[in-house]
């Protein structure tokens, strides 16, 4: 019966179209957005716990979870990129600041969560409690070691904690007066889980790690343990164990100072971020950064939208591509300029190209639901980027505020005039005084969406979800049926969208988890 059933589908054609029929034969000089495409189901031979959604977004970077949040002002900073690794993605810190600003915002990110801490905050015996103070109010703690002479690499000495500190009336009292000298600490050839296996048997909250001269190289803390439990899928560098952040550059002459100050902190990955990638000032830019750093910094070229614009960042060395332009919901460049492509389309011809090269893209906005998520990794897209999904958590920057009684929060895209006059106008070629700045975004709202460690498990459940119905495991498999034929694709009419969400009812309450 089987093989009879095999046989009349081989005589029909099979249910669907192949990705190379829908794109390069029938759609051919037609652009196809994410709800224009549906995914033809598979079969479900296996449950939803059995998928995984590892992912790379570069050469080199490799996350649990394909999601990236975007270099806007409104999006991502420290907090944001700090919940998105703790979660298995990455975030890519924005430019629209100061390059101490930015820098800062990376190096909150990098201390976060380390294993091995290489660049703790040391202290000398002659300092006072009152500095003890000023550190636990600038970032967050106070357990300290104590060398010779204020520096790492010095011979140490003892150890404050609030323990030694909290019931002492003055503060101007030296530390060598008040700090722990009987100390437990760990050999600098320990392994991470011996230096944790000594911090549970001690029970202390941080282990100074020392050399044969009894020198201080780093420190292990009891918090990072708890984190490593509660947080497994937490995108981490592998040797340091600090939580992976990428940053956004300008391709402006300055920005070469700002990367500096950027990879002085530890940055993972470097986002050119331009709403025209393919141009001289980019490329140029590229051959730099990897002429100077090599494969330590990995960068990320774009936006791009066609095969050959790929090819031209490939070509100068880029490690990933950004694929989108004037598709995210606050962007107005199609509108404005007449240039870009639709989203669909554009992942699927550019995914082609770079993969030949091994080279990751991120598909870069349109992306509004965990389906649509699902789309663009079926269209070839190794990540997805999210912005206005994202805004509206709390870890996002600004403030909740009620209007009609729905909480929101301000959005708004980097080609808007708000964010221009901030400084995000480098970004369109035009920050120079005397050039008439073209908006090309808007500014507005988005509804409040709660915590992203709430809200980005429920968009990778869907996710799940969306794979188990395709009948394929893990995105290796959803590309390997992408570029064989086995994943199939049909176009919807206009009806079948409206069909394909809520409808007929008089009212309903949406509620995503």
């Amino acid at each position: 019966m089987q093989a009879q059933l095999n046989t009349s589908l081989d005589h029909l054609g099979g249910d669907g179209y192949s990705a190379e029929e829908l794109f390069n034969k029938m759609g051919r000089g037609t652009a196809y957005t994410y709800d224009d495409v549906i995914l033809m189901p598979g079969h479900v031979g296996f449950g939803v716990n059995e998928v995984t959604l590892d992912s790379k977004l570069t050469k080199k970077i490799n996350l649990r979870l394909p999601f990236v949040s975007s270099p806007m002002d409104t999006v991502t900073e420290s907090e944001m990129a700090i919940n998105m690794a703790l979660q298995g993605g990455i975030g890519i810190i924005h430019y629209n600041n100061t390059i101490e600003e930015q820098a800062a915002l990376v190096r909150t990110v990098k201390r976060y969560k380390n294993g091995f801490i290489t660049d703790p905050i040391v202290l000398s015996p002659n300092h006072t409690i009152a500095d003890v103070d000023r550190i636990k109010s600038e970032n967050g703690f106070s357990g300290i070691p104590i060398t010779i002479d204020g520096k790492m690499g010095s011979r140490l000495v003892g150890f404050v904690s609030n323990r030694d500190v909290d019931f002492l009336e003055d503060r101007s009292r030296k530390l060598s007066e008040v700090m722990t000298t009987d100390l437990v600490v760990g050999q600098e050839r320990c392994t991470l889980s011996e230096a944790n296996l000594i911090l549970r048997e001690s029970k202390k909250g941080k282990l100074p790690i020392v050399n044969d001269n009894y020198e201080l190289i780093s420190l292990c803390s009891r918090n990072d343990l708890k984190k490593n439990r509660d947080f497994p899928l937490a995108s981490k560098d592998p040797v340091n164990k600090q939580l992976l952040v990428g940053a956004a550059l300008s391709t402006r002459p300055h920005d070469r100072e700002r990367l500096r100050a950027l990879v002085q902190q530890g940055v993972d990955c470097v986002v050119i971020d331009s709403s025209q990638g393919d141009s001289i000032y980019q490329l140029e830019f590229v051959n730099e950064i990897k002429k100077e750093y090599g494969d330590d910094i990995q960068v990320i070229g774009g936006n791009v939208v066609t095969s050959s614009q790929c090819l031209h960042l490939i070509k100068a060395g880029v490690d990933g591509l950004r694929i989108g332009m004037g598709v995210g919901s606050i962007c107005t460049t199609q509108e404005v300029c007449a240039v870009g492509r639709a989203q669909a389309t554009a992942v699927y011809h550019t995914a082609r190209t770079a993969a030949v090269h091994g080279v990751p893209i991120i598909a870069d906005g349109g992306i509004s639901s965990s389906g649509q998520i699902t789309k663009a990794l079926a269209l070839g897209a190794s990540t997805v980027m999210m912005g206005s999904m994202l805004a509206g958590c709390e870890e996002s920057p600004g403030a909740y505020y009620f209007q009609d009684g729905i909480r929101l929060k301000k959005y708004r895209g980097m080609g808007s005039v708000e964010a221009m006059e901030k400084g995000s106008s480098k970004r369109y070629f035009a920050d120079k005084k005397n050039i008439v700045k073209v908006a090309q975004g808007v500014s507005g709202a988005v509804v409040d969406k709660g915590s992203v460690s709430r809200f980005l498990p429920y968009v990778a459940q869907g996710v799940r979800h969306g794979f188990q119905d395709l009948g394929v495991k893990n995105i290796p498999e959803l590309h390997e049926g992408l570029y064989g034929g086995s994943v199939r694709y049909e176009l919807r009419t206009h009806a079948a969208q409206r069909e394909g969400s809520v409808h007929g009812l008089y009212s309903y309450e949406k509620r995503l988890f």
